[in-house]
């Protein structure tokens, strides 16, 4: 058996459905202690993991599941790996910010040039966008595609530690008409895909689920997307602690004019 987009939407229906509702609420807010990715884990979080996890197994498939809280975990011994960031953005969720959301992207083999599919929603919205790999990328309805402008009308970034992170990315930065620091990579790379984004970028260390979805539908969509020295990702190992630097862009001229001011 092997798992096709529609598991992947189904996950991402109950997981609106059960959290949107969620917002503004205390218990969405309560502490956790932490992941076995190293950040804070609020009950959003888990009960998003949990929801995730049980699907999963119901699928009654071999399968190694990566997630940031849980760790590594193997299903009826292991098999294709699944990378899952529960909730990218939990201190947006925990806030009250309605830009958070769930990525899931399945792998055949071990390295990110593997993945062959990719999910992610924005569970404040329910905007979900999905990619099969040499088949198809779908997203929400009425979202904008300017995938052939040459110039950075928006750009978005992260900064986990702005005192370190932003220098690196500021000529990108100040060459944009406008920016933004949204707090959910895996959100942003998605709104870079279907266009609506110029380019993102972080010089911070990104970990494999928070990007391996938005890689597959920036690449299916004919986006670029390496890290921030112009290196290609493909041979990225899937692993908890494994992080790089991004840099994503709507077309290759664009990626290549952000590389040229990231780099002179």
């Amino acid at each position: 058996m092997t798992m096709h987009i529609r598991d992947l939407q189904n996950i991402g229906d109950s997981l609106y459905r059960e959290l949107a509702p969620m917002r503004h609420t205390a218990q969405m807010k309560t502490p956790e202690g932490r992941g076995a990715g190293g950040d804070r884990t609020y009950h959003i979080d888990l009960r998003a993991e949990e929801i995730i996890f049980t699907s999963l197994r119901a699928l009654d498939e071999p399968l190694t599941v990566i997630s940031e809280e849980a760790g590594l975990v193997h299903m009826q011994g292991g098999g294709n790996i699944v990378l899952v960031d529960p909730i990218d953005g939990s201190r947006n969720a925990v806030h009250g910010i309605p830009f958070y959301g769930t990525t899931i992207a399945v792998a055949a083999g071990k390295t990110i040039g593997d993945l062959y599919l990719a999910y992610t929603i924005n569970l404040a919205t329910g905007d979900a966008f999905w990619a099969e790999k040499g088949q198809r990328v779908c997203f929400p309805e009425n979202t904008m595609l300017y995938h052939q402008e040459d110039q950075f009308s928006f750009v978005a970034y992260e900064a986990s530690t702005p005192s370190r992170d932003l220098s690196p990315i500021l000529p990108l930065l100040c060459a944009a008409r406008k920016v933004r620091c949204m707090g959910a990579t895996a959100l942003d790379l998605a709104y870079v895909a279907c266009g609506a984004v110029s380019a993102f970028v972080t010089a911070s260390s990104s970990r494999s689920f928070d990007f391996a979805g938005g890689y597959l539908l920036i690449k299916e969509s004919g986006g670029v997307i390496t890290d921030i020295q112009g290196n290609d990702l493909d041979r990225i190992k899937l692993e908890l602690k494994g992080t790089t630097s991004l840099l994503a862009a709507g077309n290759a001229g664009l990626h290549q004019k952000a590389l040229t001011l990231l780099n002179r």
